[in-house]
């Protein structure tokens, strides 16, 4: 069975590694990126420009390599929701995955909403470690 258009939409996102062309054409530059209290820097960031310099711009120094993995997807209308995990590789090298839950809001096309749920303790010893 194919891809709903709004699993095909976050989908395209997370296989890109959050590429910045693909970012540009499917993350509304208004998004909400609402980041789970415990995780590193989290909070909520109102715009693209925030979360990529506030958010992403103070993460990534922190890791050798950082990014998500989408491994399960389940569309619930104008909702996708995303079960993965974090890979991260620290500065010293060292190899860690904490799980996650994304909720995204689709409209008209584009990501406007971000609701993140992820295990924030491994996360936080990768960053620190």
């Amino acid at each position: 069975m194919p891809d709903s258009p709004n699993i095909a939409l976050v989908r395209r996102l997370y296989d890109s590694a959050m590429a910045p062309d693909v970012v540009a054409e499917v993350i509304d530059p208004g998004i909400v990126w609402d980041i789970t209290p415990g995780f590193p820097y989290g909070g909520v960031y109102h715009g693209w420009a925030s979360a990529g310099s506030d958010f992403f711009g103070r993460l990534a120094p922190g890791f050798a390599a950082f990014g998500g993995v989408g491994e399960e997807f389940y569309d619930a209308g104008d909702h996708v929701f995303v079960r993965g995990h974090y890979h991260a590789v620290s500065k010293s090298g060292e190899a860690s995955d904490a799980r996650f839950i994304h909720l995204w809001t689709v409209r008209d096309g584009k990501l406007t909403h971000l609701v993140q749920a992820a295990d924030s303790h491994v996360v936080q010893q990768a960053l620190n470690g």
